[in-house]
């Protein structure tokens, strides 16, 4: 059932309803549109303005997370910039987790110490099993594990994985979009022209 408020939106980039290199096992995965810390070299750069990218009702989309559920192991918010829309992100992650048994892995570039300033962090962390964060430093890069560079920290909010887990998610995945796209996904996805 869905309560996420009705006038909840979450400005979205991309939605991917299966990926294996994204978190463990199988995972939806969500991009956010919009991110204003700018990190040099990030890889999705296309996500940084507030727009394009489309507006999408909370509410819908919990639905089609939740209709996933019998074939995915959880979801993976990304971005842009989760953060920068903490409100219906915290939305849409308490209306999955009261209606499913998905994880939650998130990625953000802030910091666990500017995570913990922020008033409505608590709100929003009850609801993540994994957090990755910090700004990815290109001259850092690791690509390997989740971790884009090695000052991103790990935190394991609850017990559902461990470091272990995170070491074995493919550091690349190329997918055929229905209308002929190649999507690279990943933590160090393949580059090309």
């Amino acid at each position: 059932m869905i309560t996420a408020l009705p006038d909840a939106h979450l400005r979205l980039h991309n939605f991917l309803e299966s990926s294996q290199a994204n978190g463990p096992g199988w995972r939806a995965v969500i991009w956010v549109q919009g991110c204003t810390l700018g990190c040099p070299g990030c890889f999705n750069p296309q996500t940084h303005p507030k727009s394009p990218g489309s507006s999408v009702p909370v509410a819908e989309l919990a639905g089609r997370i939740l209709q996933l559920e019998a074939h995915i192991e959880g979801i993976t918010i990304s971005g842009g910039e989760p953060l920068q829309q903490i409100g219906p992100v915290t939305a849409l992650l308490r209306q999955v987790r009261q209606d499913s048994g998905l994880s939650v892995i998130l990625f953000t570039g802030y910091t666990w110490e500017e995570i913990q300033s922020m008033p409505a962090a608590p709100g929003l962390l009850e609801f993540v099993d994994v957090l990755l964060a910090g700004r990815f430093m290109q001259e850092l890069r690791v690509g390997q594990g989740l971790v884009g560079s090695s000052n991103k920290t790990l935190h394991f909010l609850t017990g559902r994985y461990s470091g272990e887990d995170l070491s074995h998610v493919p550091t690349t995945e190329l997918i055929l979009a229905p209308g002929g796209e190649i999507l690279a996904s990943g933590i160090d996805p393949i580059l090309y022209e």
